[in-house]
C-alpha cells in the first residue's frame, strides 16, 4: 500500500503525519511537492531523509495535477502494489482513518473508498456550507448520494490508475470528476466515517472558495446544460411546428426527433466523454428512452391542456420540467 500526499506549502504537521505512518505501518509514503516556495524546502528534505519518495513540480499546477504525477509514478514503478491511499498534508486526516481506508480498500479492491468527514464539533462555516451545497448538487445531478464529495482521503486499487490518470482536471475539480465518472467506469463507491481536525480554523487550506468552487461545479453544470439547451431547442421547434401545422402530435414528434438527435450527440461526445464508444448499445437505450419521453410528452400536454384547462404554454412548461428530470436521471444511470 502506498500513501500519496499532494503538498503545497506544507508545515511541520505533514512531517508528524509521516512519522506516525512509518512508526505504525510498513506503507511507502509518496509526496508530490506541487511548486511550494523555498521556505518549505527543508520540510521536503526531511521527508526524503525519512525514506519518503518526493516528486517535485517546479511551479504550482494544482492538486489534480499532483495526484496524477503520483499515480503515473506508481504505475511505472510499483505496478504490483495493492493500492493507493491519498491523504492531505494539512493535518486533517488521522493515521487511524488512513489505516481504515487502506484496510477497506484491501477488502473491496474494485471500490473507491472515501473517508467521509462527519462535520461534528467546531467546523469552519465555509467547510460546512461548501460540503452541504456540493453534496446536494451532486446527488441531484449524479443520481446517487455521497456523504462527502470533497474529502481528500481516498483509496484506489492500482488497476484504477490508468483511468485516474485519464480523468480531466488539474485542480480541485479533478476530485469531483473522479466521483462523477466512477460508476460509468464500473467502479463502486464506499464511504467510511472519519474524524477531521481543523487546525487554526482550517487556515492551512489552499482552497479558494469562489475560484475553486466554480471549477468543482462546472463539470456538474455541464451535465445539466446539455439537456437544458436541447430542451430549449425542442421548446422552440414545438411552437414553430405547431404554428405551421396546428397539429400537437406532429409538433411533438418533429421537435423531439431533431432535439433528441442533437442531445444524443452532445451527451455522448461532450458530456459523458464517450467518443470512442460504439453507438450500438447507447443509441438503442437512448432512443428507447426518447420513445417513452415522446409518448409521455404528448399525453401530459394533452391532459394539462384539455383536461386541466391549462394554457398550451403552461402545459408544455410543466411537462418539460417533469420529463427533464426523468430523462436526465435515466441517461446518467442507464444509457451512458
Amino acid at each position: 500500500m502506498i500513501i500519496v500526499i499532494p503538498a503545497y506549502e506544507p508545515t511541520e504537521t505533514m512531517l508528524q503525519l509521516i512519522k506516525e505512518i512509518q512508526q505504525k505501518s510498513s506503507y511507502q509514503v509518496l509526496i508530490v511537492n506541487d511548486g511550494s516556495s523555498g521556505k518549505c524546502e527543508g520540510i521536503f528534505e526531511q521527508a526524503a531523509e525519512r525514506g519518503c519518495i518526493v516528486l517535485t513540480h517546479e511551479t504550482n499546477q494544482g492538486k489534480g495535477a499532483a495526484l496524477k504525477t503520483a499515480f503515473a509514478y506508481i504505475r511505472m514503478n510499483y505496478p504490483n502494489e495493492e493500492g493507493v491511499v491519498c491523504a492531505d498534508c494539512d493535518g486533517q486526516h488521522q493515521w487511524e482513518d488512513i489505516q481504515r481506508v487502506a484496510q477497506e480498500l484491501s477488502a473491496q479492491p474494485q471500490t473507491i473508498v472515501l473517508g467521509a468527514r462527519e462535520f461534528l464539533g467546531e467546523v469552519p462555516v465555509k467547510s460546512l456550507i461548501g460540503n452541504k451545497v456540493t453534496r446536494t448538487i451532486f446527488s441531484i445531478v449524479a443520481g446517487y448520494r455521497i456523504d462527502d464529495t470533497q474529502t481528500g482521503l481516498r483509496g484506489f486499487s492500482v488497476d484504477m490508475l490508468p483511468w485516474l490518470i485519464d480523468i480531466k482536471g488539474k485542480r480541485y475539480e479533478y476530485e469531483m470528476n473522479q466521483l462523477l465518472e466512477a460508476k460509468t467506469a464500473g467502479y463502486r463507491i464506499s464511504s467510511l466515517p472519519i474524524q477531521t481536525v481543523y487546525e487554526n480554523n482550517n487556515q492551512g487550506s489552499h482552497f479558494r472558495p469562489i475560484h475553486d468552487s466554480i471549477r468543482i461545479y462546472l463539470p456538474i453544470l455541464k451535465f445539466s446544460l446539455s439537456s437544458l439547451s436541447c430542451g430549449v431547442i425542442d421548446f422552440i421547434l414545438f411552437f414553430l411546428l405547431h404554428w405551421l401545422t396546428n397539429n400537437i402530435l406532429f409538433s411533438v414528434i418533429g421537435a423531439r426527433v431533431i432535439s433528441s438527435l442533437i442531445n444524443y450527440v452532445i451527451n455522448k461526445n461532450l458530456v459523458f466523454n464517450r467518443k470512442k464508444q460504439s453507438h450500438a448499445k447507447p443509441i438503442l437505450k437512448y432512443y428507447s428512452l426518447a420513445g417513452f419521453i415522446l409518448i409521455s410528452n404528448y399525453l401530459m400536454i394533452s391532459i394539462f391542456n384539455d383536461t386541466v384547462n391549462l394554457s398550451l404554454f403552461t402545459s408544455k412548461s410543466f411537462t418539460e420540467g417533469i420529463l427533464f428530470m426523468v430523462s436526465y436521471y435515466v441517461q446518467k444511470r442507464f444509457v451512458f
